[in-house]
This record gives C-alpha cells, sequence and structure tokens, in this order.
C-alpha cells in the first residue's frame, strides 16, 4: 500500500511540475490571406508553408482539389465587485463568452496553383 501511495504522491510531483506551452499564433487571418495569395500564382507548397496542413481536403464537382481551413477563437471576461454598506455587503460579477470562426477554402487547378478561395468569417 505504501508503494502505491508513492507512486502516487511522485505521478502528482511529476504532472504538477509540468509546464504548458503557448499555442502558436495562427497566420489564418483575412490579412495573411489576402498579402499571400494571388490567384492564378499562389502555388501548394506556398499555402503549405504559410498556413500549415488544412483541415480538410475534397474534391469539388469539377474534380479540383479544395483544402478547408477552420480557425475558432473563444475569449471569455469577467468582472465583479463588491462594496459595502455599513454592515451589509452588496456584491454582484458577470461574465461574458465570445467566439470568432474564420474558415478558408482554397481550390487549386490541375497544376496545384490557386484557381479560386473564399472566406468566411463569424463572431458570436
Amino acid at each position: 500500500m505504501k508503494k502505491y501511495a508513492l507512486l502516487l504522491v511522485l505521478v502528482t510531483f511529476l504532472f504538477g511540475c509540468a509546464s504548458v506551452q503557448p499555442a502558436q499564433k495562427s497566420n489564418l487571418t483575412a490579412g495573411m490571406v489576402n498579402k499571400t495569395i494571388v490567384k492564378g500564382q499562389t502555388s501548394q507548397d506556398e499555402i503549405l508553408k504559410t498556413f500549415g496542413p488544412p483541415n480538410i481536403i475534397t474534391k469539388n464537382k469539377s474534380g479540383k482539389e479544395v483544402w478547408t481551413y477552420d480557425k475558432v477563437s473563444t475569449a471569455s471576461s469577467s468582472a465583479g465587485g463588491y462594496g459595502t454598506i455599513l454592515i451589509a455587503g452588496v456584491g454582484g460579477s458577470s461574465s461574458s463568452t465570445a467566439s470568432q470562426t474564420f474558415t478558408l477554402m482554397v481550390t487549386f487547378n490541375e497544376n496545384n496553383i490557386v484557381e479560386d478561395y473564399s472566406m468566411m468569417s463569424t463572431a458570436f
């Protein structure tokens, strides 16, 4: 039993000291899309270097390859307050969450050059 307790303490210590790496900033923004993609010029390799691997690869009705990138971001905030009136306390707090999505769809021609692309952004 002592062995299990010692193992549990050791595992808890190791996981408690583990660090979390911050998320890398994404290049998937409307500005980067407009700066990077030129219809008839930009290659799949350039798209891959700038935005990384796509979330989905499909073919459209014409048999052309379509890469889809999706990014979802959420942010939350909260505000709280506490005031006293003589002896009685009055407190309150509020919180909110905002979400944003960004979708990029890139269609390539038979030479793996961008034929067309579209972007969609939502915020709620």
